[in-house]
């Protein structure tokens, strides 16, 4: 594996100055938080595989202490994310881009099967408030208030399903999805609304076939999405 010392970058543009203003990070989910952040900049190749994470600067940057960076490396190297090296560290794992893409298939495998059990027991109501939560998207002016409208709209769609497990290991799934990316993204709000508005639909007409066609389309963008904007950035330029 070529060593690479990461040179605070992706702290700087991802990390620290966009999140800082909104949200600070919350003593009970600390290592959470840290694993969060680490695992978004490696899906977006702000940490590249080879690229050394170290503790005390990875700290400095978050102004937290080393213990939740260090419990977080630790998460991530479970989740196959990071390799310890001994007497090194820790590294960014290899990352290819069927990786990306069975990322988004699992999520897509999950989101259809709750979709599907909400088709057969959405109310009017609900297909409301799932309307709603849709203009919100459309209407979002900032990264914030999309994030926040993309998640309380599948929140609502998986509590209509009653599928708690199936709902918990879908969200499990979606912590590798870069959020804040898509956010940033001006033209991929405009496609997802137009996608959410046919699945919504779908879902009030009981239209089973539709539900899971418009439910895959957005995994199958995402990830579309994703692997270019890497491939943009070099990601893979040495495959």
């Amino acid at each position: 594996m070529q060593e690479r010392h990461h040179t605070g970058k992706w702290q700087a543009d991802r990390m620290n100055a966009p999140r800082a203003r909104t949200r600070e990070i919350r003593r009970p989910q600390l290592s959470e938080e840290v694993a969060g952040r680490l695992r978004a900049a490696i899906m977006t190749g702000d940490l590249r595989p080879g690229e050394y994470i170290r503790m005390d600067e990875t700290a400095a940057q978050l102004g937290v202490s080393v213990t939740p960076v260090r419990e977080a490396l630790l998460t991530l190297r479970g989740e196959g994310m990071v390799d310890a090296v001994p007497h090194r560290g820790y590294a960014v794992a290899a990352l290819s881009r069927k990786d990306v893409e069975d990322i988004f298939a699992l999520q897509s495998h999950l989101a259809v099967e709750l979709a599907k059990a909400a088709a057969a027991r959405i109310t009017p109501e609900q297909a409301d408030a799932l309307a709603e939560l849709n203009d919100a998207l459309r209407n979002a002016t900032s990264p914030d208030q999309v994030i926040w409208a993309e998640f309380e709209f599948h929140r609502l769609l998986n509590h209509v399903a009653d599928r708690p497990k199936l709902a918990w290991f879908l969200l499990q799934a979606v912590r590798y999805t870069p959020h804040q990316l898509f956010a940033e993204d001006a033209s991929w709000i405009v496609p997802t609304t137009e996608t959410h508005d046919k699945l919504i639909a779908a879902l009030r007409a009981g239209d089973i076939a539709e539900v899971i066609a418009q439910t895959e389309v957005q995994f199958i963008d995402g990830a579309r999405r994703l692997i270019e904007y890497l491939d943009r950035t070099g990601m893979w330029s040495q495959d």
